[in-house]
């Protein structure tokens, strides 16, 4: 049960995928983080409120960092372009400690030059050609420098991997993110650090940047291009390789990966060749953890730096203050939802599909009690796609009051009012009946308790739901739409936006056919989804219509509501620069600024 990805908390929800937003970032149709043609790019700075880099005085050189996992979650996949079954946060957060992305998206959800191996983005005023230069700074571990060559292979491999007939594993998750790759008219080099990418129609040019550019982790093409005349078998090999920890011998990222054992853990040491902030730690382990109790046994006895604190023990947390950790509970740009399978062939799609037994669900859903009862106050209830904690200039203030509230008795009169009529306790209309399994992830005792709530409510409104746990790496691996009819309503994950798109509109989710969907098809909702990602006559205009969108979506119910549930991470009091560098909003921690030394002092 991972929070988000590289975000330093974790709730007692299992998290899946995280796509990050732009708050703060939102001038939407100017340049904000990057600039237009001809005009010189903001220069790289350290993130805003950050701290110096520079190791406390305190911090020795080496030492270890244990990174506890959440419960039960093993990491399945080593390259940076990830496939639907193994887009999970703990694969997409050891990726990042091996490979430099070409955009880093830090804290205030503005791009960290720093941390890119791009150095500025231009573009046109009609948001067509944008022009990315690169870092010369950065090199691959073998000391080769990386380059439009490594660019535009990663683009060749995106393009293929994302057909719907590309080889198993594949197709790419990111395929039809920020337009990736149908929308690209073209991508060519200019020069060893300089690339243009011209689309084929204007877009919002921060809604390309933070959802197309922003998928690109450039690969190393002299190691990795082993069929360049061949894309088939490239495509073969490179998802032969992704599930192999041997097979990321060139990286240019802060860490290599040395030694993965499932189930068990996974180690990596400093990259002597990054040409970033260099780890002053001599080992980074992501160590898995079998239990919630398990982890509160290793953050208790010190041999775990860095993990998390369930929520259902939180009455228990004074065993770890006492000892000197650090608690700090985070919210992300997240939501958390139900599903419930729209997939076309499932037995459920015809039930599912009718807006007013989506809207029967809502109203026997107490997100407000869930959050105190169950998750002591440290969740937000969400009434949309965007949460309105953290704050952020996403959130439709005509949201501020929840359009369904919980009303068990009027989502019981609403199903009675379309003929439905309770049968020994079930909901029936002929020969249908609200009668379904509720898959959720196991392992956390919080996501057991809000389940059961969530059943003894809806028994009020005469749905009768069946409760089964399952394991992080099951349910990924069952709501897949190859699999229609091998579920029926799914809980206990969130929407992190922050990959692989970052820009907090619903295509990835809402779209009709979209790739991380459960079968939801509206028309109204693709064109509202389109006009976000359109360009208004200016910053107000373009974001009344994500505005539009954003209400639009929360009424029609493509999911269920849940809660944005804050993560608690236990830092150690021995570990340092772990709350500093966590980008905690988006979620990936810049662990090579963390260290340890043997003083107990706080971080």
């Amino acid at each position: 049960m991972k929070s988000k990805v590289g975000m330093l908390v974790r709730p007692a929800r299992m998290r899946k995928r995280r796509m990050a937003a732009v708050t703060g970032m939102l001038a939407l149709g100017t340049a904000v983080l990057v600039t237009g043609c001809g005009t010189s790019a903001t220069t790289a700075k350290a993130p805003a409120g950050k701290k110096s880099s520079t190791p406390s005085a305190q911090t020795n050189q080496g030492g270890s960092i244990v990174y506890a996992l959440s419960p039960q979650s093993n990491i399945t996949w080593y390259l940076p372009l990830i496939n639907g079954a193994n887009d999970t946060t703990f694969n997409t957060e050891m990726t990042q400690q091996m490979y430099k992305p070409l955009i880093w998206i830090g804290d205030g959800f503005k791009i960290d030059w720093k941390s890119s191996i791009a150095s500025k983005i231009t573009y046109n005023k009609q948001g067509t050609v944008y022009h990315v230069y690169l870092n010369p700074k950065w090199h691959w571990s073998n000391g080769h420098p990386v380059t439009s060559k490594d660019f535009l292979f990663t683009w060749d491999v995106i393009k293929a991997t994302s057909s719907a007939h590309a080889p198993a594993p594949w197709p790419f998750i990111g395929a039809g993110t920020g337009d990736l790759p149908n929308g690209i008219q073209s991508v060519v080099a200019n020069g060893l650090y300089e690339v243009t990418v011209t689309l084929k129609k204007p877009a919002n040019q921060e809604w390309f940047i933070y959802n197309g550019l922003v998928q690109i982790t450039p690969l190393p093409a002299a190691s990795m291009d082993k069929y360049p005349d061949n894309m088939m078998k490239e495509m073969k090999y490179l998802g032969n390789g992704a599930t192999n920890p041997k097979f990321d011998k060139v990286v240019d990222g802060p860490f290599e990966l040395v030694k993965a054992v499932p189930n068990q853990e996974w180690v990596l040491v400093p990259n002597p060749h990054y040409d970033g902030h260099k780890s002053t730690v001599h080992q980074l382990i992501f160590q898995y953890e079998g239990s919630n109790s398990a982890e509160f046994s290793g953050l208790k006895s010190g041999t775990v730096n860095y993990g998390y604190l369930d929520l259902s023990q939180y009455g228990s947390k004074g065993a770890l203050t006492s000892m000197g950790d650090t608690i700090t509970p985070e919210y992300s740009l997240a939501m958390a939802y139900t599903s419930l399978n729209m997939y076309p062939g499932s037995k459920t799609k015809k039930i599912f599909d009718h807006f007013y037994i989506r809207k029967a669900f809502q109203l026997g859903i107490d997100n407000s009690a869930i959050a105190k009862a169950v998750y002591h106050g440290y969740a937000s209830p969400t009434d949309g796609p965007i949460p309105s904690v953290p704050n952020t200039q996403f959130f439709d203030p005509a949201l501020q009051n929840n359009p369904y509230p919980y009303n068990p008795l009027a989502g019981k009169q609403l199903l009675e009012s379309h003929g439905w009529k309770e049968v020994n306790g079930v909901m029936t209309k002929g020969n249908e009946k609200l009668q379904f399994v509720m898959m959720y992830v196991s392992g956390s005792q919080a996501e057991t308790d809000e389940v059961v709530l969530m059943k003894e409510d809806w028994a009020k409104e005469g749905i009768h739901v069946t409760l089964k746990p399952v394991p992080f790496s099951t349910f990924v691996s069952i709501v897949e739409p190859s699999q229609p009819n091998s579920w029926q309503i799914a809980t206990g994950t969130e929407w992190f936006y922050n990959g692989p798109g970052y820009y907090p509109t619903g295509g990835q989710l809402f779209a009709t056919n979209a790739p991380s969907g459960v079968g939801y098809s509206n028309q109204k909702e693709d064109a509202l989804i389109q006009a976000s990602h359109e360009a208004g006559a200016n910053a107000e205009a373009t974001l009344h219509q994500f505005y539009q969108y954003e209400e639009y979506t929360a009424k029609q119910l493509p999911l269920l509501w849940g809660d944005n549930v804050a993560t608690l991470a236990v830092h150690a009091p021995n570990l340092h620069g772990s709350v500093q560098y966590a980008d905690a909003v988006v979620g990936y921690p810049q662990i090579q600024y963390w260290s340890v030394s043997k003083s107990s002092s706080s971080n």
